[in-house]
């Protein structure tokens, strides 16, 4: 079998999961397999980008495609691990030097999809930034104060 894609998904319970695609070339014959986040040993055959990575990757400037694939690529390879997520390319862009208290990755996990990443990419910076090595939820508190309090005021005028 033949790694064709992965997808990044959530379950009913809204947990991530990765819908591993492969098929069978000889007989072309696919196969679509939900799993849990990470567990794809046996699954995936080579070094992948999932889905949403690669519509990231697609939407960086040409001329620094081959600079992102080449850091976040070697990230992998270095942690050993076999699908190159969405979140994957962020922690490789701060060099994972960033953590996340379990209550903020919590509350994350409550933000909308679409702001989702790039609100993780904001706190992370934030974080780095400032020399904090965690994403807390203070920081969250201060940095959404910071984005939503402004227009909050402008509301009341």
């Amino acid at each position: 079998m033949h790694t064709e894609g992965v997808e990044e998904r959530a379950n009913s319970d809204g947990a991530p999961t990765w819908f591993v695609r492969s098929e069978c070339r000889p007989c072309r014959w696919t196969v679509g397999v939900d799993v849990p986040v990470g567990q794809v040993d046996g699954l995936v055959d080579r070094l992948m980008w999932s889905d949403d990575a690669r519509h990231r990757l697609d939407r960086v400037p040409p001329y620094a495609v081959w600079v992102l694939r080449e850091l976040v690529e070697g990230f992998a390879r270095i942690r050993r691990q076999r699908v190159i997520t969405y979140d994957l390319i962020d922690q490789a862009q701060t060099g994972d030097i960033v953590s996340w208290d379990p209550e903020a990755e919590e509350r994350l996990a409550n933000v909308p999809a679409p702001v989702r990443a790039m609100a993780r990419v904001e706190l992370e910076r934030t974080a780095v930034d400032r020399g904090e090595p965690t994403v807390t939820v203070a920081l969250m508190e201060e940095v959404k104060a910071r984005y939503f309090g402004m227009a909050a005021q402008r509301d009341e005028a």
